[in-house]
């Protein structure tokens, strides 16, 4: 079900961002199985299909910038679940890795589409990695940013992860009421104190993950996304997955890399692919809302803009 053109950005009210070309963007909602989940839609309906997955705790709102960079791509940016307007899992369940494959996959069915490009950035980028690996003859092309499969785990680390895990969860209170934040300002601060990026990335992604509430806002992400994971994958999985892709590849990397994802982690990593290629470009793990205009022709050239 399409919304009337020009998405809701914030909080409950249609927000204006300083980008422009964003007026041709609108929300979608698609029907999945497990939820409903809310997405972005923009470009050019008959132009190459492109799905694109945000990061963890981000939202759609971290595709706006390179929205009008991408107008000749038929563009769906999703909210995964948990994030942005998208439905939470049910509860008593986690947000195990192995289903955001399938919620990529049931956005392609909700949208009747057989085939597309995939376009992720450090968690969608880790789960789109394993959509190509997984269903290769759905996947076009696989544009990475910040991002090359999922943040492997070491063997004698794994009890110990598994021992936190299972407290952290088991600790967590679902009737506990949501901490309010007095407004906006306070929102953008408490991200920025855990991200390096500007603030006008981080009041994009903030904005859209405010739901307002008597005194103030209140996060609409859901607060299991922030338990620590139950499991790790050894990283001899992780290149075994990288070498079934068989979609060309491009990985979009920032200089400096981040320390959980080394460079030579990375180049090992890309080395396995059948036809892959990283283009390594001055920014942080955000670079791709920070600087549009210099990510966005990379992208346009390697996904074939018409």
């Amino acid at each position: 079900l399409e919304r009337q053109r020009g998405a809701r950005l914030g909080p409950g009210r249609p927000g204006a961002t300083p980008y422009p070309g964003l007026g041709a963007v609108k929300e979608i909602s698609l029907a999945t199985a497990r939820g409903r989940i809310t997405a972005l839609r923009g470009g050019d309906p008959s132009g190459p299909r492109v799905l694109a997955l945000h990061g963890w705790l981000d939202n759609v709102a971290s595709f706006l910038p390179l929205s009008s960079q991408l107008a000749q791509f038929d563009l769906v940016a999703l909210d995964l679940p948990g994030h942005g307007g998208s439905d939470h899992r049910q509860p008593g369940y986690d947000y195990a890795f192995v289903d955001w494959i399938h919620d990529g996959f049931d956005a392609f069915d909700a949208l009747g589409w057989e085939k597309a490009s995939l376009l992720g950035h450090s968690m969608g980028g880790a789960i789109a990695t394993l959509m190509a690996a997984s269903l290769p003859a759905r996947v076009e092309r696989l544009a990475l940013i910040e991002a090359l499969g999922p943040v492997s785990g070491k063997a004698e680390e794994a009890g110990a992860r598994l021992r936190q895990a299972v407290i952290a969860r088991r600790a967590l209170d679902p009737a506990r009421a949501p901490r309010v934040i007095a407004d906006l300002d306070q929102a953008i601060a408490a991200r920025l104190a855990v991200s390096n990026m500007s603030r006008e990335a981080a009041k994009l992604i903030v904005e859209r993950n405010l739901r307002e509430v008597p005194g103030g806002f209140v996060w609409r992400s859901d607060p299991r996304l922030t338990l620590p994971a139950h499991v790790r994958t050894d990283e001899a999985f992780i290149r075994d997955w990288l070498r079934a892709i068989e979609a060309p590849t491009l990985v979009i990397a920032a200089d400096p890399a981040p320390p959980y994802f080394t460079a030579a982690q990375r180049d090992e990593r890309a080395a396995l692919l059948r036809d892959g290629r990283v283009a390594t470009l001055p920014g942080s793990h955000h670079l791709h809302m920070e600087q549009p205009d210099v990510v966005g022709p990379v992208l346009r050239e390697f996904l074939g803009a018409p």
